[in-house]
């Protein structure tokens, strides 16, 4: 995971985009590998949020026998989750006057969740995707509300002895 927090992190930083902040998940992995990754992004703000961490967003369509979580897991990360979207995914303020990048490390789970949400795709089809670990996914929010996914899970960076998923 820490070798595959550095690719990622190199990455980032070759793109030659000025980072705005880098929000994560509190928990533990996902603060090591913001850790990592921000020493190749110095300077950008770290943020942590309870409401990036890992859960179940909402029963999956179709339904998958290999993982069963409790009924109220749900109902608890789900809200969660949900919060996470509406809190951090929108279009910029009509005063912004430059474009403005963030960096989300979190999980699969809720990436693939928000994925389907900013997309407006049916929510309940966040299972159909799959995710590589330190995989980026590039989501894009123009002025007008027009949303865009320019790359999901991508892991072309990465050696592939190092592509790994969980």
């Amino acid at each position: 995971g820490r070798e595959q927090a550095e690719l990622t992190g190199h990455r980032l930083a070759s793109l030659g985009l000025k980072f705005d902040q880098i929000i994560h998940s509190s928990m533990t992995r996902a603060t090591e590998t913001t850790e990592i990754i921000s020493k190749h992004l110095p300077g950008v703000k770290k943020i942590s949020t309870d409401l990036l961490r890992e859960g179940a967003p909402i029963e999956p369509d179709p339904p998958v026998s290999h993982w069963k979580p409790e009924a109220v897991q749900y109902y608890e990360d789900g809200a969660r989750i949900e919060a996470a979207f509406r809190n951090f995914i929108h279009r910029a303020d009509a005063k912004q006057e430059e474009d403005s990048y963030e960096i989300f490390v979190c999980h699969a789970n809720v990436i693939r969740y928000i994925v389907c949400r900013a997309l407006q795709f049916p929510p309940e089809g966040w299972l159909r995707m799959s995710l590589n670990n330190g995989s980026i996914t590039h989501l894009v929010i123009r002025p007008n509300g027009r949303v865009a996914l320019r790359t999901l899970g991508d892991t072309g960076f990465m050696p592939p002895d190092k592509i790994t998923r969980t």
